[in-house]
């Protein structure tokens, strides 16, 4: 296990405990993704939470239908323009989900030591006795005494709105259970969850293709969330973008919320462009005192990879209180700690009371669990890890962090096409802000002429520490002459704008000059 010692000394940090918190434009480095949904769709309420800090929203194809989505996505681009803030777009598919169907969205309440019959018969109705099921394979895969948990949002800790069932007895496609608590089911579709089985369907259902193929190009999503279970998942999933035009570039995102995710995890982060642990799944499926030891293992090789992982389920208790209870809090600052690129809102802003509260919450826990990030002794880990020779990129970037924190610099400016630069700076978690400054290259693919930069700047909004901008294309990259200042002056004066960078400060860039990448100090006057 790999600990993350904190780096202030005693009386210090108790000194900080007393000092209150300091607004600033950058509340956080690590990033905050929100789901957009029935409590956060307007102009309004989105505008807020990108002014709270929300930097990649999410639209879940679990519920609700494309049209649906489709007006929260443009009411998310007129908030964008209204704040003059970048937001990446999260496509969350639906996955091999088991659902029950109730057709009549009636409440339905379970008794305690009654017995209750799952069927793939969906033409039946739901009732206390009866639950149809979206699907006919479960009862080969489930046996006497297996252990099945239902609800609309699985478990937020209230035994009352979710329900676990033991199995009783297989006849046929039916299973009948046993009901273990009182529990009231609400709503036209109620989330199933069986532990340790393996359901036999694909990652990338039919009705996920469908999705991505016409709504997910038409809007030139940004991030793919995917169900995973194996690295074959993801290569799957990454042949079927590649044949849909601009969307070949959308990262994927790999889900892991079960024991076959867990177990294969090496494989699926090698091939994943990133990481989302989904708690909420994975504590039904491990023990509870397992959870943490997986988190901290899993964050960990995704750092050391240098790709960006996200966890999930951390302030349950906001989607109805306006504050987090003591644990929630420290668990926030503790995946901080452990070395989470962002933090992600289910429920919490998706149907909650308090979806711009909560984003505000949240990011002022990451600010605070960011200044006693051990910082010098994780450079040292990541060095290590990647070992000697280093390639080209890696000393760079390396460099352009320890020469950041040697000098105390306000900010490192990385100049980038493909945003690579930018974020192998932030794996060595400087504990300043990157400003990538993201120059777009004109592409052509023989019939149209288009310009790259903009998939590249929005998608680097869920990596810790990097604040992207999309450069004039006037400007170039590369420039043959270190006196060229021309693409440097437009990030500084970005910086200004937003107070992170003032006069007499030391910056460190980071560019390429020809065939050279460069790491300079500058100091700047007044």
């Amino acid at each position: 296990m790999h600990s993350s010692p904190l780096l202030l000394e005693e009386p210090i940090r108790m000194v900080s405990v007393l000092e209150p918190s300091k607004p600033s434009f950058f509340p956080a480095m690590t990033k905050i993704v929100g789901t957009l949904g029935p409590k956060s769709r307007s102009v309004d309420i989105i505008s807020r939470c990108l002014d709270a800090g929300m930097s990649v929203a999410r639209l879940d194809f679990s519920w609700g239908d494309p049209e649906y989505h489709q007006e929260t996505l443009e009411n998310l681009r007129a908030a964008i323009k209204r704040t003059k803030k970048l937001c990446a777009v999260m496509l969350d598919t639906m996955g091999p989900e088991l659902q029950i169907v109730n057709k009549t969205e009636q409440p339905i309440t379970l008794e305690e030591d009654t017995l209750v019959v799952l069927t793939p018969d969906q033409n039946k109705e739901a009732s206390s006795k009866l639950l149809p099921l979206n699907f006919s394979g479960l009862s080969k895969a489930i046996k006497k005494g297996d252990t099945i948990f239902i609800g609309k949002y699985l478990f937020t800790g209230s035994e009352t709105a979710s329900v676990w069932l033991e199995v009783s007895e297989v006849n046929g496609d039916d299973i009948s259970c046993l009901v273990k608590n009182t529990a009231t089911l609400s709503g036209p579709l109620f989330t199933v969850h069986v532990s340790q089985i393996h359901i036999d369907l694909p990652s990338l259902t039919d009705k996920d293709k469908e999705v991505i193929r016409t709504w997910g190009v038409r809007n030139n999503i940004d991030i793919l969330s995917l169900y995973t279970r194996h690295a074959q998942d993801i290569c799957h999933a990454r042949e079927f973008l590649s044949n849909l035009g601009d969307i070949k570039q959308t990262h994927i995102f790999a889900k892991i919320e079960n024991i076959e995710g867990l177990t294969n995890f090496d494989g699926i982060l090698k091939e994943a462009d990133g990481i989302i642990l989904a708690r909420g799944n994975l504590g039904i499926e491990l023990p509870p005192e397992k959870v943490f030891l997986f988190q901290k293992a899993a964050i960990y090789k995704c750092n050391m990879a240098g790709k960006p992982v996200v966890v999930t389920r951390v302030v349950d208790s906001m989607t109805d209180n306006l504050r987090p209870t003591r644990a929630e809090a420290t668990d926030v600052a503790n995946a901080v700690l452990d070395g989470s690129d962002a933090i992600l809102l289910g429920a919490e802003t998706l149907r909650g009371q308090y979806p711009v509260e909560t984003i505000s919450t949240v990011g002022k826990i990451c600010a605070e669990a960011e200044k006693v990030h051990n910082q010098d002794l994780y450079f040292k880990k990541a060095v290590k890890h990647v070992g000697e020779p280093m390639s080209h990129l890696e000393a760079i970037a390396s460099s352009a962090v320890r020469a950041a924190i040697k000098v105390r610099a306000s900010v490192i400016i990385c100049f980038t096409s493909s945003g690579r630069a930018a974020r192998l700076i932030a794996k060595y978690r400087p504990t300043m802000p990157v400003i990538s400054v993201v120059v777009p290259q004109l592409r052509t693919n023989q019939l149209k002429w288009t310009f790259t930069g903009a998939f590249e700047a929005r998608q680097s909004l869920i990596v810790r520490g990097i604040f992207p901008m999309l450069a004039d294309p006037s400007h170039p990259a590369e420039t043959k002459s270190g006196t060229n200042e021309s693409i440097l002056k437009v990030a500084l004066d970005h910086g200004k704008a937003f107070g992170i960078v003032k006069p007499h400060d030391r910056v460190v860039v980071c560019q390429k000059l020809g065939d050279s990448s460069v790491v300079k100090i500058i100091e700047l006057e007044d």
